[in-house]
Protein backbone atom coordinates (compact mmCIF):
# COMPACT_ATOMS: atom_id res chain seq x y z
CA UNK A 1 0.00 0.00 0.00
CA UNK A 2 1.15 3.58 -0.69
CA UNK A 3 1.51 5.73 2.67
CA UNK A 4 2.80 9.07 4.03
CA UNK A 5 6.14 8.36 6.02
CA UNK A 6 9.16 10.43 7.66
CA UNK A 7 12.48 8.00 8.61
CA UNK A 8 13.91 11.84 10.95
CA UNK A 9 12.33 14.74 12.36
CA UNK A 10 11.95 17.74 10.95
CA UNK A 11 10.24 20.01 8.28
CA UNK A 12 7.45 19.38 5.71
CA UNK A 13 10.66 18.23 3.26
CA UNK A 14 11.12 14.84 5.19
CA UNK A 15 7.54 13.32 4.28
CA UNK A 16 7.64 10.79 1.70
CA UNK A 17 5.07 9.35 -0.20
CA UNK A 18 6.11 5.77 -0.89
CA UNK A 19 4.94 1.99 -1.11
CA UNK A 20 5.21 -0.35 2.79
CA UNK A 21 4.01 -3.52 3.68
CA UNK A 22 0.13 -3.00 4.49
CA UNK A 23 -0.94 -3.70 8.01
CA UNK A 24 -1.88 -7.39 9.39
CA UNK A 25 -5.09 -7.39 11.48
CA UNK A 26 -5.58 -9.23 14.65
CA UNK A 27 -8.95 -10.84 15.75
CA UNK A 28 -10.03 -7.19 17.82
CA UNK A 29 -9.19 -5.33 14.37
CA UNK A 30 -10.88 -4.26 11.39
CA UNK A 31 -9.12 -3.12 8.20
CA UNK A 32 -10.39 0.23 7.00
CA UNK A 33 -9.39 1.61 3.32
CA UNK A 34 -8.94 5.10 4.06
CA UNK A 35 -11.50 7.96 2.27
CA UNK A 36 -10.14 10.78 4.39
CA UNK A 37 -7.20 11.58 6.70
CA UNK A 38 -7.66 14.09 8.83
CA UNK A 39 -4.63 16.42 9.25
CA UNK A 40 -4.26 18.33 13.13
CA UNK A 41 -1.20 20.31 14.86
CA UNK A 42 -0.35 17.34 16.42
CA UNK A 43 0.77 15.87 13.24
CA UNK A 44 2.94 18.98 13.09
CA UNK A 45 4.32 18.36 16.17
CA UNK A 46 5.15 14.55 16.41
CA UNK A 47 6.90 15.06 12.36
CA UNK A 48 9.01 17.60 14.66
CA UNK A 49 9.73 15.07 17.20
CA UNK A 50 7.96 17.12 19.74
CA UNK A 51 4.87 15.00 20.34
CA UNK A 52 5.17 11.37 21.32
CA UNK A 53 5.14 9.04 18.35
CA UNK A 54 4.39 5.37 17.97
CA UNK A 55 6.43 2.80 15.93
CA UNK A 56 10.00 2.98 14.61
CA UNK A 57 10.93 4.36 11.74
CA UNK A 58 9.69 4.78 8.36
CA UNK A 59 7.44 6.62 10.65
CA UNK A 60 3.54 6.89 10.13
CA UNK A 61 1.54 10.42 10.98
CA UNK A 62 -2.25 10.67 11.05
CA UNK A 63 -4.56 9.56 14.19
CA UNK A 64 -8.11 10.56 12.82
CA UNK A 65 -10.05 9.08 9.46
CA UNK A 66 -12.89 7.48 7.67
CA UNK A 67 -13.24 4.73 5.38
CA UNK A 68 -14.81 1.36 4.03
CA UNK A 69 -14.22 -1.99 6.24
CA UNK A 70 -12.63 -4.16 4.04
CA UNK A 71 -11.38 -7.26 6.08
CA UNK A 72 -12.89 -7.92 10.22
CA UNK A 73 -11.06 -9.69 12.42
CA UNK A 74 -12.34 -13.22 14.05
CA UNK A 75 -13.36 -11.66 17.22
CA UNK A 76 -15.14 -8.34 15.64
CA UNK A 77 -19.13 -8.50 16.16
CA UNK A 78 -21.12 -5.87 14.40
CA UNK A 79 -19.29 -4.66 12.15
CA UNK A 80 -18.99 -6.49 8.97
CA UNK A 81 -17.06 -6.00 5.48
CA UNK A 82 -18.52 -2.44 3.54
CA UNK A 83 -19.48 -0.66 7.12
CA UNK A 84 -18.40 3.05 7.04
CA UNK A 85 -16.31 3.45 9.85
CA UNK A 86 -14.48 6.59 11.33
CA UNK A 87 -11.95 6.85 14.02
CA UNK A 88 -10.53 9.66 16.23
CA UNK A 89 -7.53 8.10 18.39
CA UNK A 90 -5.91 5.44 15.50
CA UNK A 91 -2.13 5.69 15.08
CA UNK A 92 -0.71 5.19 11.43
CA UNK A 93 -3.64 6.67 9.59
CA UNK A 94 -1.58 8.43 7.00
CA UNK A 95 -2.02 5.64 4.66
CA UNK A 96 -4.51 3.67 2.09
CA UNK A 97 -5.19 0.69 4.70
CA UNK A 98 -5.47 1.39 8.76
CA UNK A 99 -5.51 -1.44 11.11
CA UNK A 100 -8.06 -0.08 13.65
CA UNK A 101 -9.35 -1.58 16.74
CA UNK A 102 -12.65 -2.80 17.71
CA UNK A 103 -13.31 -0.83 20.44
CA UNK A 104 -12.10 2.98 18.77
CA UNK A 105 -14.35 1.94 15.11
CA UNK A 106 -17.37 4.51 14.98
CA UNK A 107 -19.84 3.58 13.23
CA UNK A 108 -21.13 6.68 10.51
CA UNK A 109 -24.66 7.33 9.76
CA UNK A 110 -25.33 6.79 5.84
CA UNK A 111 -26.07 10.29 6.13
CA UNK A 112 -22.87 11.65 7.63
CA UNK A 113 -20.42 11.96 4.38
CA UNK A 114 -17.25 10.25 5.28
CA UNK A 115 -15.26 13.30 4.52
CA UNK A 116 -17.40 15.08 7.41
CA UNK A 117 -17.18 12.38 9.62
CA UNK A 118 -13.29 12.35 9.60
CA UNK A 119 -13.57 16.16 9.53
CA UNK A 120 -15.45 16.35 12.58
CA UNK A 121 -14.76 13.78 14.66
CA UNK A 122 -11.01 14.75 16.61
CA UNK A 123 -11.82 18.12 16.66
CA UNK A 124 -15.45 17.32 17.07
CA UNK A 125 -15.20 15.35 20.17
CA UNK A 126 -13.07 18.22 22.12
CA UNK A 127 -15.54 20.44 21.69
CA UNK A 128 -18.25 18.29 23.40
CA UNK A 129 -16.24 17.20 26.21
CA UNK A 130 -15.11 20.98 26.91
CA UNK A 131 -18.30 21.78 26.82
CA UNK A 132 -20.08 18.78 29.02
CA UNK A 133 -17.15 18.01 31.09
CA UNK A 134 -14.59 20.32 31.73
CA UNK A 135 -16.93 22.81 32.12
CA UNK A 136 -20.80 22.34 31.82
CA UNK A 137 -22.46 25.25 29.55
CA UNK A 138 -25.72 26.18 30.90
CA UNK A 139 -28.86 28.68 29.40
CA UNK A 140 -27.12 32.51 29.22
CA UNK A 141 -23.97 31.64 30.06
CA UNK A 142 -21.45 34.54 28.21
CA UNK A 143 -18.46 32.49 27.07
CA UNK A 144 -15.24 33.60 25.15
CA UNK A 145 -13.78 31.03 22.52
CA UNK A 146 -9.84 31.92 22.01
CA UNK A 147 -9.16 30.63 17.97
CA UNK A 148 -12.94 31.39 16.84
CA UNK A 149 -11.76 30.22 13.66
CA UNK A 150 -10.08 27.43 13.84
CA UNK A 151 -11.79 24.04 13.79
CA UNK A 152 -12.49 23.12 17.76
CA UNK A 153 -13.40 27.36 17.57
CA UNK A 154 -15.66 27.22 14.99
CA UNK A 155 -17.32 23.35 16.69
CA UNK A 156 -17.19 25.47 20.55
CA UNK A 157 -18.85 28.18 19.03
CA UNK A 158 -22.22 26.11 17.72
CA UNK A 159 -21.97 23.77 20.30
CA UNK A 160 -22.52 26.97 22.92
CA UNK A 161 -25.10 28.27 21.12
CA UNK A 162 -27.02 24.68 21.15
CA UNK A 163 -26.61 25.07 24.87
CA UNK A 164 -28.04 27.98 25.04
CA UNK A 165 -25.24 30.38 25.57
CA UNK A 166 -23.99 33.70 24.16
CA UNK A 167 -20.34 33.41 22.37
CA UNK A 168 -17.36 36.44 22.50
CA UNK A 169 -14.98 34.95 20.04
CA UNK A 170 -11.19 35.69 20.23
CA UNK A 171 -8.86 35.78 16.61
CA UNK A 172 -6.58 36.96 15.01
CA UNK A 173 -7.89 38.83 11.42
CA UNK A 174 -10.86 40.45 10.45
CA UNK A 175 -11.46 37.33 7.52
CA UNK A 176 -10.69 35.05 10.44
CA UNK A 177 -13.51 36.90 12.36
CA UNK A 178 -16.39 37.12 9.66
CA UNK A 179 -15.72 33.26 9.76
CA UNK A 180 -16.66 33.04 13.38
CA UNK A 181 -19.27 34.88 13.23
CA UNK A 182 -20.82 32.82 10.85
CA UNK A 183 -21.22 30.07 12.66
CA UNK A 184 -22.63 32.11 15.36
CA UNK A 185 -20.18 33.97 17.75
CA UNK A 186 -22.33 37.37 19.09
CA UNK A 187 -19.34 39.25 18.50
CA UNK A 188 -15.85 38.89 17.67
CA UNK A 189 -12.22 40.54 19.14
CA UNK A 190 -8.83 40.65 17.38
CA UNK A 191 -5.98 39.99 19.68
CA UNK A 192 -4.31 42.97 18.16
CA UNK A 193 -6.93 44.94 19.54
CA UNK A 194 -7.57 45.74 23.37
CA UNK A 195 -9.74 42.66 23.66
CA UNK A 196 -9.79 42.82 27.46
CA UNK A 197 -11.07 45.92 27.85
CA UNK A 198 -13.45 44.98 24.96
CA UNK A 199 -14.65 41.97 26.96
CA UNK A 200 -15.55 44.23 30.04
CA UNK A 201 -17.32 46.40 27.66
CA UNK A 202 -19.13 43.80 26.19
CA UNK A 203 -20.12 42.35 29.68
CA UNK A 204 -20.96 45.49 31.53
CA UNK A 205 -17.86 45.07 33.24
CA UNK A 206 -19.05 41.76 34.69
CA UNK A 207 -16.46 39.31 32.83
CA UNK A 208 -17.47 36.43 31.14
CA UNK A 209 -18.60 32.83 32.61
CA UNK A 210 -16.11 31.00 31.19
CA UNK A 211 -13.21 30.84 28.61
CA UNK A 212 -11.70 28.67 26.44
CA UNK A 213 -7.94 28.49 26.81
CA UNK A 214 -5.96 26.98 23.83
CA UNK A 215 -3.73 29.37 23.15
CA UNK A 216 -1.73 29.46 26.23
CA UNK A 217 0.42 32.44 26.72
CA UNK A 218 -2.74 34.13 27.27
CA UNK A 219 -3.84 32.13 30.27
CA UNK A 220 -3.77 35.11 32.50
CA UNK A 221 -5.30 37.16 30.13
CA UNK A 222 -8.11 34.71 30.29
CA UNK A 223 -8.25 35.30 33.99
CA UNK A 224 -8.37 38.55 34.35
CA UNK A 225 -11.92 38.61 31.83
CA UNK A 226 -13.03 35.86 33.81
CA UNK A 227 -15.96 36.69 36.20
CA UNK A 228 -16.10 36.16 39.93
CA UNK A 229 -16.82 32.37 40.26
CA UNK A 230 -16.08 31.45 36.54
CA UNK A 231 -14.17 29.10 34.64
CA UNK A 232 -10.91 28.93 32.60
CA UNK A 233 -10.55 25.53 31.08
CA UNK A 234 -6.81 25.36 29.63
CA UNK A 235 -6.63 22.80 26.77
CA UNK A 236 -3.80 24.07 24.49
CA UNK A 237 -0.60 25.78 24.23
CA UNK A 238 -0.57 27.21 20.58
CA UNK A 239 0.56 30.45 20.93
CA UNK A 240 3.59 29.13 23.54
CA UNK A 241 3.42 27.72 27.28
CA UNK A 242 1.71 29.69 30.43
CA UNK A 243 3.44 31.56 33.07
CA UNK A 244 3.61 29.32 36.36
CA UNK A 245 0.28 30.05 38.16
CA UNK A 246 0.06 31.05 41.89
CA UNK A 247 -2.93 28.94 43.99
CA UNK A 248 -3.52 32.06 45.77
CA UNK A 249 -4.67 33.83 42.54
CA UNK A 250 -7.53 31.53 42.85
CA UNK A 251 -8.46 31.54 46.50
CA UNK A 252 -8.37 35.72 46.54
CA UNK A 253 -11.15 35.36 43.09
CA UNK A 254 -12.73 32.00 43.89
CA UNK A 255 -12.31 31.74 40.08
CA UNK A 256 -11.77 28.03 38.82
CA UNK A 257 -8.86 26.46 36.65
CA UNK A 258 -8.89 23.22 34.96
CA UNK A 259 -7.27 21.36 31.92
CA UNK A 260 -8.33 19.06 29.73
CA UNK A 261 -7.79 15.91 27.70
CA UNK A 262 -9.45 14.49 24.69
CA UNK A 263 -7.95 10.76 25.84
CA UNK A 264 -8.92 11.00 29.96
CA UNK A 265 -12.31 10.84 28.48
CA UNK A 266 -12.57 8.25 25.60
CA UNK A 267 -11.98 6.12 27.53
CA UNK A 268 -14.33 3.10 26.24
CA UNK A 269 -16.27 2.04 23.08
CA UNK A 270 -19.68 3.17 24.58
CA UNK A 271 -18.21 6.50 25.16
CA UNK A 272 -17.17 7.45 21.79
CA UNK A 273 -20.50 5.94 20.76
CA UNK A 274 -22.55 8.03 23.20
CA UNK A 275 -20.43 10.94 22.75
CA UNK A 276 -20.30 10.59 18.07
CA UNK A 277 -23.37 9.75 18.14
CA UNK A 278 -24.94 13.46 19.73
CA UNK A 279 -22.37 15.13 17.17
CA UNK A 280 -23.97 13.17 14.55
CA UNK A 281 -27.29 13.78 15.30
CA UNK A 282 -26.60 17.61 15.47
CA UNK A 283 -25.09 16.98 12.17
CA UNK A 284 -28.19 14.86 10.58
CA UNK A 285 -30.59 17.71 11.73
CA UNK A 286 -28.56 20.45 10.05
CA UNK A 287 -27.66 22.26 13.83
CA UNK A 288 -23.69 21.89 13.17
CA UNK A 289 -22.64 22.99 10.20
CA UNK A 290 -18.65 22.38 9.11
CA UNK A 291 -17.28 24.92 6.46
CA UNK A 292 -15.71 23.08 3.18
CA UNK A 293 -12.56 21.13 4.54
CA UNK A 294 -9.35 22.26 2.22
CA UNK A 295 -8.65 19.02 0.42
CA UNK A 296 -4.97 17.60 -0.42
CA UNK A 297 -3.82 14.39 -1.93
CA UNK A 298 -1.89 12.07 0.69
CA UNK A 299 0.94 12.13 -2.15
CA UNK A 300 1.20 15.51 -1.48
CA UNK A 301 1.41 15.78 2.18
CA UNK A 302 4.13 18.13 2.25
CA UNK A 303 2.15 20.67 0.69
CA UNK A 304 -0.26 20.55 2.83
CA UNK A 305 1.85 19.86 6.40
CA UNK A 306 3.29 23.30 4.86
CA UNK A 307 -0.46 25.22 4.21
CA UNK A 308 -1.22 23.75 8.17
CA UNK A 309 1.51 25.72 9.60
CA UNK A 310 1.04 29.14 8.16
CA UNK A 311 -2.53 29.07 10.01
CA UNK A 312 -3.81 30.64 7.05
CA UNK A 313 -6.48 27.69 7.33
CA UNK A 314 -10.08 28.60 8.66
CA UNK A 315 -11.11 24.92 8.82
CA UNK A 316 -10.47 21.30 8.24
CA UNK A 317 -7.22 20.27 6.36
CA UNK A 318 -8.76 16.31 4.73
CA UNK A 319 -5.93 14.46 3.08
CA UNK A 320 -7.42 12.05 0.34
CA UNK A 321 -5.05 8.72 -0.30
Amino acid sequence: MKALVFNQFGGPEVLEYTEIEPPAIGPDEILLTMNAIGLNFADIYRRKGNYHLEGKPPYILGYEGAGIVKEVGANVEGIKEGDRIAFADVPYANAELVAVPFEKAIPVPDTVPLNDAASVLLQGLTAHYLTRDSYAVKRNDVVLVHAAAGGVGQLLIQIVNLLGGRVIGLTSSEEKAAAAKEVGAEVVYLYQDDWKKQVFEYTGGKGVNVVYESVGSTLFDSFEVTCIGGTVVFYGMAGGDPAPVDPRMLMDTSKTLTGGDLWNVLTSREERLIRSKELFSWMEKGKMKLIEPTIFRLSDGQEAHRYLESRKSTGKILLIP
